[in-house]
């Protein structure tokens, strides 16, 4: 239980901490959710920065924009596999759940931001939440994911990813400092 306890805070924290939309009260509880839950948020968080990609690949013009956009397309599409596959081995059925709707709601208020914006305010824009994004991650999969995780597949895709997780925030960070100049 505090492995789907670490998860859902995980989830919530990452979303609050973005500042990018706000949840029921019953997400922010931070609700026991059950395995077909926590499969459902993770493919979810992952497929809501796909679509934050694509909107910047179709919208940028700037090439180091659209190249990190393709890297998170890729890479997070690769953890998509990833979960699904780990939910396929576990016999795990992704289900929709209050996060996973409150996450979905949240993307619509981000993508219509996104898509309001044009030029260098809107390659900031999608920079800025990116960097967010994979600093909130980091620090929930360091301080609280792979300490509480106890099943040893979980905890090991946690560690796999947390690497990715550090070179999507330096591409971020680098690609939102050239943006400054």
């Amino acid at each position: 239980m505090k492995t789907i306890k670490s998860l859902a805070r995980f989830a919530v924290s990452l979303f609050l901490g973005m500042g990018l939309f706000s949840f029921p009260a019953t997400a922010q509880n931070t609700q026991k959710l059950t395995d077909p839950e926590i499969a459902s948020v993770a493919v979810t968080a992952n497929q809501i920065d796909i679509q934050y990609a694509k909107i910047a690949i179709k919208k940028s013009h700037n090439k180091q924009v659209i190249d990190f956009a393709k890297t998170m397309a890729r890479d997070h599409g690769a953890v998509i596999k990833q979960a699904v596959a780990l939910a396929q081995k576990l016999g795990v059925t992704p289900k929709d759940n209050p996060t996973t709707k409150a996450f979905l709601a949240g993307s619509l208020k981000t993508k219509a931001m996104l898509n309001s914006k044009r030029g260098k305010a809107f390659d900031k824009a999608y920079v800025d939440n990116e960097v967010a994004y994979h600093k909130a991650a980091i620090k929930e999969v360091e301080n609280v994911l792979i300490p509480e995780t106890t099943n040893g597949e979980l905890k090991s895709l946690l560690q796999s990813a947390l690497p990715l997780f550090k070179e999507h925030l330096a591409h971020a960070e680098m690609v939102q400092k050239n943006l400054e100049k």
